[in-house]
């Protein structure tokens, strides 16, 4: 027969017997190794594991022996063979850890020895294809572990260049009070914010939010900061003044984004305070929802207008609002990850509960991070991202009303 490279060990005290079924086996194109006892096999098992064991010996050796290719951590299965074909035998053959059974001079019985034998290695092939998925599977979850690792070390280094774009927080610019709170769903963070003075008397402040999540949406977040540092360069050495206008400014950034061809688009909302002339001119990117704004004693509504999403048009325009601000004012912007966490129905409910929040009292970062309990969120569903801007004669008034 054409030769095959199963092994098979057979153990059996009598020569005999063990010589007739070596010699059935070895016509059948298997290796075939004999001896005595289990003491000879197991020093035979560190030259090799045969693949299949026929043995006659008593069931705690049977037991003793799989024990012992359990801790070589190898599928052999066992053959008990025996004189008796008494039931008990078999049973007891059996608990201890063979796969199957035959009687002695099993080679007088070919057919049913070979059954047996084609069964077994039918077994031995599946198990070891297991072993070599198994194996495949636990390198392949190994890369993966690695990779995830990376990935990880790379997004928390992508997160401190995000936090260290932001401003600092808590800010007096031109009698204005501006602080901030961004919280990614992940490392890292599509939405964005900033805030500067572009004169001695007006303050920038804007927030974006970049579609998608990941890596791709942050890189935008850092085209932003680099767009809104060479904006304010080009101001300063009188080459542009884009930054003073909120429709050039979004003009700019929609030709930055159209010009990476990430296929990324932003919704912005930039406004301009005035100071001295005390208003606040603003344009709109399809941001929702709109910022709040709060007077001293007065109305908290949001503000209106709408315009197209930045980075998806060739040429598109966007109309420049003006808002009066001749009182004391709070002026606060929000992403629209804000929606998410507030527990109503409809878009409306949420705008109104939102709307609420503000007029209630609740117009700080801090107040509003109590409101909607945000540090107890552990799995934001979106990025949030709030600015509030507040002018200091409110403050004032409030301080001044409390000491009365």
């Amino acid at each position: 027969m054409t030769s095959r490279t199963e092994r098979i060990l057979i153990i059996d005290a009598d020569e005999k017997a063990r010589t007739e079924l070596s010699r059935h086996l070895e016509t059948r194109g298997f290796y075939v190794n004999g001896c005595r006892d289990i003491r000879a096999a197991t020093r035979m098992f560190a030259q090799s594991i045969p693949d299949v064991i026929f043995v006659d010996i008593p069931p705690e050796e049977i037991r003793e022996l799989t024990s012992r290719l359990e801790d070589l951590e190898t599928f052999t299965p066992i053959v008990a063979c025996s004189d008796t074909a008494e039931s008990v035998a078999v049973v007891n053959a059996l608990r201890a850890g063979a796969a199957d059974f035959l009687l002695k001079n099993c080679s007088d019985d070919k057919a049913a020895l070979d059954d047996v034998i084609g069964k077994l290695f039918d077994r031995v092939r599946i198990n070891r294809l297991n072993q070599l998925y198994r194996q495949e599977l636990e390198e392949a979850n190994r890369d993966l572990r690695n990779g995830i690792a990376e990935l990880r070390a790379d997004q928390r280094a992508g997160r401190k260049v995000q936090l260290r774009m932001l401003p600092d927080n808590d800010q007096k610019l031109a009698n204005l009070s501006v602080s901030h709170l961004i919280k990614p769903s992940l490392y890292l963070s599509g939405d964005f914010l900033d805030y500067f003075r572009i004169s001695a008397d007006k303050v920038l402040v804007y927030i974006a939010d970049v579609s998608g999540h990941g890596a791709s949406s942050a890189f935008v977040t850092v085209l932003l900061k680099n767009l809104t540092n060479r904006l304010q360069r080009n101001l300063r050495r009188g080459s542009s003044d884009d930054i003073l206008y909120p429709d050039r400014f979004l003009e700019r950034i929609n030709s930055e984004l159209l010009d990476t061809g990430l296929g990324k688009h932003v919704t912005v909302f930039v406004g301009i305070i005035s100071v001295n002339e005390r208003k606040l001119n603003y344009a709109v990117g399809a941001h929702f929802p709109m910022p709040i704004l709060s007077f001293e004693g007065g109305e908290t509504a949001f503000l209106e207008g709408s315009g197209l999403p930045v980075g998806l048009f060739e040429s598109p325009e966007w109309e420049v609002y003006e808002v009066p601000l001749e009182k004391p004012f709070r002026l606060i912007l929000f992403s629209d990850g804000i929606l998410e966490v507030i527990p109503a129905k409809s878009l409306d409910e949420k705008e109104q509960t939102l709307l609420e929040l503000v007029s209630g009292g609740r117009h700080t970062i801090a107040s509003l991070n109590e409101a909607l309990n945000l540090d107890a969120i552990t799995e934001l569903p979106d990025d949030i991202a709030i600015v509030s801007v507040t002018d200091t004669d409110m403050v004032s008034g409030s301080e001044n009303t409390s000491s009365n």
